[in-house]
């Protein structure tokens, strides 16, 4: 019977080793990079690094279903107004494979590198994409703005 009782407790101490090695196993196993959703900043570089490109709301919320004005500011990466540059406007949700409901067009310069940006309609919720190309005497480049509704 003790002889019983010994392997009964060897097979335990295997076992609670076992759990032990799992688990510092899993504890310090790297982990992969999941990003909890994309990236809504709001003031972000360009893709190569020109400017400095921020992106909200005029009326500073956003509202499903409207017609709304944006404001896009660009600054050069000295910090400078980008003034008179040309603004192309694409973008649409990725995960319903389609384009924006509305062409949203550069309306008026405001100064201080501030363009309004109108006709913007987020005719749905969830993620929607807005990507602008920019060219002016820094050069040209493209920035991407996710807006999550």
């Amino acid at each position: 019977m003790a002889s019983l009782w010994r392997y009964l407790l060897a097979g335990l101490g295997l076992a609670a080793l076992l759990v032990s090695i799992l688990a510092v196993v899993y504890l310090t196993a790297p982990r992969s990079a999941q990003p909890a959703g994309p990236d809504v900043a709001r003031t972000k570089k360009t893709d190569n690094g020109l400017y400095m490109a921020s992106f909200v709301p005029e009326r500073g919320v956003v509202r499903q279903g409207e017609l709304e004005s944006w404001l896009l500011t660009l600054k050069t990466k000295t910090g400078a107004s980008v003034e008179r540059a040309a603004i192309a406007i694409s973008g649409g949700m990725p995960q319903h494979n389609h384009g924006l409901p509305t062409s949203p067009q550069v309306t008026d310069y405001l100064g201080e590198g501030r363009y309004r940006i109108e006709g913007l309609k987020f005719t749905m919720s969830g993620w929607w994409q807005l990507r602008f190309a920019i060219s002016s005497g820094a050069g040209s480049d493209t920035v991407l703005f996710n807006v999550v509704l």
